[in-house]
Parts: C-alpha cells; structure tokens; sequence
C-alpha cells in the first residue's frame, strides 16, 4: 500500500511556495503557486455530510461517465468492432503506449476515425474527472500511486524545465494535454495543472479541450495519411518520412534549445 504520509511530506516540503527558498514567480496576480493554504492535494470537499455517501458518490461519477460511453459504443459498433475499441482504450491506458501510437492503430485497424479520437479523449476526460473527486484514493492505488508521488516530488523541476507552462497557464495546460509526450493526458494533466495554482473545474476545462482537440488533430491526419496510402503507396509513404522529418526536427531542437538556456551564463555558447 502506498504511504500516503510520505507523499504529504514530500509534496509539502519539496515543491515550490511562497514561503520557502525555491519559490517560483506567481502565474497570475490573484494566484500564487500550490502550496499556500489550502493545501490543493487535500480532498476536503465534502459533496454530502455521511462519508460513505460522499466516498461512493464521488467513485460513482466517473463509473458511472464510463459506462455510459461504453454502452454509447456497444450501440454503435458491431460485437467484433467493440472488442477491438475496448482493446485500444486499454492500450492507450497502460504505458508506454500513447495517442500518437493507438489512434493511428485503431484507424488502421478500420475503426471510425472521429469514433477512435473520442474514445481516447473521453480516457483523459474520466481520468481526469476521477483525479479531481479522488485524489486521495489515486496515492493508495498500486503502481498509479506511486507514479503519482513520483510526479509531484518532481514538481519543481518539471515545472522549471517546462516555463510555457507557467507563462501560458490555462492554455499551456490545454498544449500540455494536447502533446502526445510522457506523462500528459488526465491524470498528469491534473497534476500539473494544480501545480500551477488552477482550480479543479479550470483543470478539467483544460484537460477536455486539450484532449479532444490533440485526439481529433492525431486521428484526422492519420486518417488523411491512410486514405493517401491507399491511393498512392510511395506517396504516402514519402508524406509519411515528411511528417516524421518534421516532429524528430522540432524534437531535437527544443532539446538543443533547452540544453542552451540551462547552461550557465560564463561558458560561451558556440
């Protein structure tokens, strides 16, 4: 069972404030960085006075969200087509696969390409919605708690590595989920965003724009790079080495980029 004690302590002593030495600058003038009070790791919102209500309330909305799109998708597709969907939604929850590698898969597989991208955005959007009303019970689930309290612990740094975060707020978040990059999506888009002051609804905004508009823009294209493939194999396989060209490109420069702004001001920079 994961110690969720040792999590608190570590959240509370190693992330920044505004009350000890590794402070960082406010994001806007009405919010200063997590860890003023309240405590935002806390779930002290009690929703109905009996906590066994509350408890079960809150576990309930998020089932109760996933069922629904379940039966939504076993209305809509046929049984072969629903087991299939149900294994991308798997694939896409446990690591290290990610948007970017099931959408297109799913698609290539003959799944409806706007049905693929809303599978995997209603993932993020669930998550996310069962990180705000359980927060708690997150840290006690094994492996998923742990990587949580590895997440926060890191919280300074991934926040210092990553400062169009802090500047664009709301929407960075919206960016932050958007990429198909480790540690983005619902629950680490959760993390983040109260890492950066937001409340829970700012959060789950952001978290269900970036999705759906990073899972559309995924399975659009790839949709698009298909179709070319079918009609023209070396034309799609030469926009296919274009794209990927231009992602490992971008990649690469941001990493020189970042590697730039960390060194220290006295060495020259060739």
């Amino acid at each position: 069972m994961f110690n969720i004690g040792a999590v608190t302590k570590v959240i509370k002593n190693g992330l920044p404030s505004p009350v000890n030495n590794g402070s960082l600058p406010c994001c806007t003038d009405r919010r200063n960085y997590p860890m003023e009070t309240p405590d935002p790791w806390q779930n002290d919102e009690k929703l109905f006075p009996n906590p066994f209500i509350d408890r079960g309330f809150k576990l309930g909305i998020p089932f109760l969200v996933a069922m629904v799109y379940l039966l939504f998708l076993y209305s809509v597709l046929s049984s072969n087509d629903f087991l299939l969907m149900g294994g991308i939604m798997v694939a896409y929850v446990i690591p290290p696969a990610g948007k970017e590698s099931v959408i297109p898969v799913g698609i290539a597989l003959g799944l409806p390409w706007w049905l693929v991208a809303l599978s995997i955005s209603m993932l993020d959007v669930i998550s996310g919605l069962f990180m705000a009303l359980n927060f708690d019970l997150a840290l006690k689930i094994p492996f998923l708690g742990i990587w949580i309290g590895r997440f926060i612990a890191g919280g300074r740094r991934y926040i210092l590595e990553r400062p169009w975060l802090e500047k664009l707020y709301f929407i960075g978040l919206v960016f932050f989920v958007m990429f198909p990059l480790r540690g983005t999506g619902g629950i680490g888009g959760f993390i983040v965003g109260r890492m950066l002051g937001m409340t829970k609804k700012e959060v789950l905004l952001a978290i269900t724009l970036g999705a759906f508009i990073g899972c559309f823009t995924i399975a659009g294209g790839s949709w698009y790079v298909l179709g070319v493939i079918r009609q023209d194999l070396m034309a799609g396989l030469a926009l296919i080495i274009i794209i990927a060209s231009v992602i490992l490109v971008s990649y690469y420069g941001y990493r020189h980029y970042r590697t730039m702004q960390k060194k220290p001001d006295g060495i020259q920079k060739e």
